[in-house]
């Protein structure tokens, strides 16, 4: 472990004389690789340097040991740094385990109202709600990049973008189907229905995670549908993009302008095709895509909302909380910290 800390932290010294030579400075996209390695090591170098200053503390005790005056006080901090030396090696372990590159990226949602006619686009709104709420907690940013509104509220498609730090890695385990058994507000009898949405989360696509080659792209521009305030229907501004080797599909039409919206529809069109780039690297890993929790798949029944019960179950780690109306409110910490402890667990066991 301490040869492998020991490469980090050279690593990331050697990163830092790199970002101050001007033949660095210039080339934007160099600047910006070494940037991000060099804030992807910060934390396992801090913590390594805090550890290698309490394994100095114990030295220093145990020699204070054989002091008489000085004892009682050398066995006082001899305990104390050997506590402390615990849970720093169990920090190193997890930041030692295999690094997601795409962690620290923003990410795109799509959230698709499913089986359940009305009632699960209702629902799919009720997640977009949720996850809003849960972003503003965190101090990240939502862009609504496409949405298609359901006749009877809701959404049987959203699309939208979180900006923040570390969004990926807190979002990462949300792709796959949420349903919820509530009484739906249009059931005049009563009786609890069961409905779900389906939710993709995908990591932004930068401008060096994956080149587009626009001739392999046909762009159609059409007139707006749908809810839109003044000016929609009115001027042909909505754009779809349409990838001709994978046949994927992407519509915008949340703005006036047509530029804009082509902008927002390659951004989506990007992340999707870097998504499907990642699905296809793990797939080709299939042992790695086995340990983790959850496949990512739409399709995958990964969340039950029971309203009448105000609990939620994470079917993939067995995890039961009463307090589905917090996290409908955005308190989702503890379901995500579950997630991701769990995730650390079988990681941990994989590398044992």
């Amino acid at each position: 472990m301490i040869e492998r800390l020991e490469a980090i932290e050279k690593r990331y010294n050697a990163i830092g004389e790199e970002l101050a030579n001007p033949e660095v400075i210039s080339d934007i996209k160099k600047l910006t690789v070494l940037s991000k390695e060099r804030t992807s090591l910060e934390k396992t170098v801090i913590v390594y340097r805090d550890y290698k200053k309490v394994l100095s503390d114990i030295e220093e005790a145990k020699e204070l040991l054989h002091d008489k005056d000085m004892a009682e006080f050398a066995k006082e901090e001899l305990l104390r740094a050997e506590e402390e030396k615990k849970r720093l090696d169990k920090e190193l372990e997890l930041l030692l385990l295999p690094h997601d590159s795409n962690d620290e990226k923003n990410v795109i949602v799509e959230i698709r109202g499913a089986a359940g006619g009305d009632e699960a686009n209702i629902f799919a709104g009720d997640l977009f709600d949720m996850y809003s709420r849960y972003a503003a907690r965190e101090g990240w940013k939502i862009e609504v990049l496409n949405a298609i509104e359901g006749s009877a509220g809701g959404y049987s498609q959203i699309e939208f973008m979180i900006k923040g730090s570390n969004v990926y890695s807190k979002l990462k385990y949300e792709s796959g189907a949420h349903r919820v058994q509530r009484v739906p507000a249009t059931e005049s009898q009563g009786r609890v229905h069961t409905s779900t949405a389906t939710v993709l989360v995908m990591p932004e696509a930068e401008e060096f995670d994956f080149e587009l080659d626009e001739s392999e792209v046909r762009i159609d521009i059409t007139r707006s549908s749908g809810c839109g305030g003044q000016g929609v229907n009115t001027t042909d501004s909505a754009v779809r993009l349409t990838h001709i080797p994978t046949g994927i599909i992407v519509y915008s039409q949340t703005e006036r302008s047509q530029i804009k919206n082509k902008e927002l529809a390659f951004k989506i069109l990007k992340t999707r095709l870097y998504d499907l780039k990642l699905r296809q690297q793990e797939e080709e890993a299939a042992l790695e895509r086995r340990i983790k929790i959850g496949t990512g798949d739409r399709s995958e029944k990964i969340r039950t909302y029971n309203y009448p019960q105000n609990r939620i179950t994470d079917h993939r780690i067995g995890y039961t909380t009463m307090n589905l109306d917090r996290v409908m409110n955005g308190e989702m910490d503890d379901i995500i910290e579950a997630l991701i402890n769990e995730n650390q667990k079988k990681e941990l066991e994989k590398n044992a």
